[in-house]
């Protein structure tokens, strides 16, 4: 992965790499400081194969120490800032890190919660300056594409860490065939919300790099600044999830100013409501707004060409240059074009499997009974028409039956951001201490909402129950947080 970097230094060294808050970095600065950090972590006898956890704000610094890391094989394992200590006790038991770094902020809990040594990073970045002013460096040159690079760890719904292994090669290829389908430029300048604790954003930083142009880094915007850092930048690219879309065209709205020139964004998380996509055009007018669907364990399955972004409403795309996804039934067997099944996905990107957690791994990742390959299985719902495009219909926990009906969370939900005045909204399959329920963030009554609803679904489909929220509750990385959404409505049941 640090190839990448190395090759970009080479070939365009002044070009600007990374901007944050603070000052900007070329291609050349940021790899002298990545070099500066190997020494400093070889230095402390931090070797191949041992984990580095990191709990720093998404900056400069990071992506040399991201870097800095990949060149001497110390596995890169970043958390985010919002972490608390409950789950800061569970990551790094698994992970068992040879080194801990903090900033004055988090420095204090995560020493609480490890016997492992703590460094802080006011302490250590000066003497990676100096290292770097010195020209001092280290890249191992034992470091193999199989090695790991990374590890992620998942907001998913199980109780214990589950951390997604991430080798260089599996990375770089996903790196490469991105950039590819989504035809990144030299000259983009793609701005970043999110952290690098979260793929979405670490990926940001590699793709940028392998194409020569710049990310900016900004995790610690103010949301209410986020329009005009756009257009300060000069943001070409800007990468997605529902609330920042939200967020980008409440303040568009409000402002007469012209816009950042804005070529294409680009969604995950969750999908984009129809009503969401048309005003991001009306706002950034010829802007692509580019459809994706992917999980940490293969990085990104499928992508919608940016050229037939207005096409195809509902798909997300084909599947990445060099890859496939399967549609199979209950039995492993593959289903006709146009009919539901599991999601699977084939291809060098898909990672070996889960860090020290051989049960989950032997469920999402098998092998091919016939190939050998193998294959993640995304534990996802959808269909494949017959040009190849993959449409989403669902997680295994958004489907359910209710009044006889086979449904999923995902239609009701665009049903509900199909309603104007509605601007965000999650539903809640039945279950055993409720009926179906829908939250929306609106300025609407539940009746109103209600009714809307039953204008644009079967009567099965409307949810009994309707809460408005002034405010949704969301995860660290933007989606909507269901687990809170629940215990909302137990708490308002009870």
């Amino acid at each position: 992965m640090h190839g990448l970097l190395d090759a970009a230094e080479a070939q365009a060294p002044n070009a600007p790499a990374v901007q944050d808050a603070h000052g900007a970095w070329t291609y050349r600065e940021l790899a002298a400081h990545s070099r500066a950090f190997a020494r400093w972590l070889r230095d402390r006898g931090v070797r191949r194969g041992d984990r580095l956890v990191l709990q720093l704000p998404t900056n400069r610094a990071l992506v040399a120490m991201f870097q800095g890391a990949l060149r001497c094989g110390v596995v890169f394992v970043p958390l985010n800032p919002a972490m608390k200590a409950f789950h800061l006790r569970q990551v790094i038991g698994n992970a068992e890190p040879a080194l801990v770094i903090g900033d004055a902020a988090s420095a204090g809990n995560l020493a609480e919660v490890t016997d492992r040594p703590v460094e802080r990073m006011d302490t250590l970045w000066p003497e990676v300056e100096r290292l770097r002013e010195q020209g001092a460096g280290f890249t191992d040159p034992e470091v193999t594409p199989d090695d790991v690079a990374t590890l992620i760890y998942t907001s998913g719904s199980t109780a214990a860490p589950k951390a997604v292994i991430c080798p260089h090669a599996q990375v770089v290829f996903a790196t490469r065939a991105l950039t590819r389908a989504l035809g990144y430029r030299e000259d983009d300048v793609v701005l970043c919300r999110f952290p690098m604790s979260w793929d979405y954003g670490l990926y940001k930083v590699l793709m940028t790099c392998a194409v020569r142009c710049q990310v900016v880094l900004a995790e610690r915007e103010s949301d209410l600044q986020i329009l005009r850092r756009m257009r300060e930048v000069g943001a070409t690219v800007v990468p997605l999830v529902p609330s920042l879309a939200t967020m980008i065209i409440t303040l568009a709205e409000r402002t007469q100013t012209e816009q950042a020139p804005v070529r294409m964004f680009t969604n995950t998380g969750a999908a984009l409501p129809g009503a969401t996509i048309d005003k991001l055009r009306e706002h950034f007018p010829g802007a692509r707004v580019v459809r994706q669907y992917g999980q940490t364990e293969a990085k990104r399955i499928t992508v919608m060409p940016p050229e037939e972004d207005g096409e195809r409403p509902g798909s997300s795309g084909l599947p990445l240059p060099g890859t496939r996804v399967l549609i199979l039934d209950d039995e492993g067997n593959r289903v006709p074009a146009g009919e539901v099944g599991e999601i699977v996905a084939v291809g060098p990107h898909v990672m070996p499997g889960y860090w020290r957690n051989d049960e989950n791994t032997a469920k999402a990742f098998r092998t091919d009974p016939v190939t050998g390959e193998r294959r993640l299985h995304t534990g996802d719902y959808g269909r494949l028409d017959d040009d190849g495009y993959l449409y989403f219909e669902g997680r295994r926990d958004d489907m359910f039956k209710r009044k006889g009906f086979r449904m999923s969370t995902v239609e009701i939900e665009a049903a509900a951001m199909d309603v104007p005045g509605v601007r965000a909204a999650a539903a809640l399959p039945p279950s055993d201490t409720h009926d179906l329920a829908l939250f929306v963030e609106a300025d609407l009554s539940p009746g109103a909402v209600r009714k809307e609803l039953a204008r644009r679904l079967e009567p099965a489909k409307v949810p009994s129950i309707c809460r408005v929220l002034t405010e949704f509750p969301l995860t660290q990385h933007g989606k909507n947080a269901r687990q809170e959404l629940a215990l909302l409505l137990e708490g308002s049941a009870s």
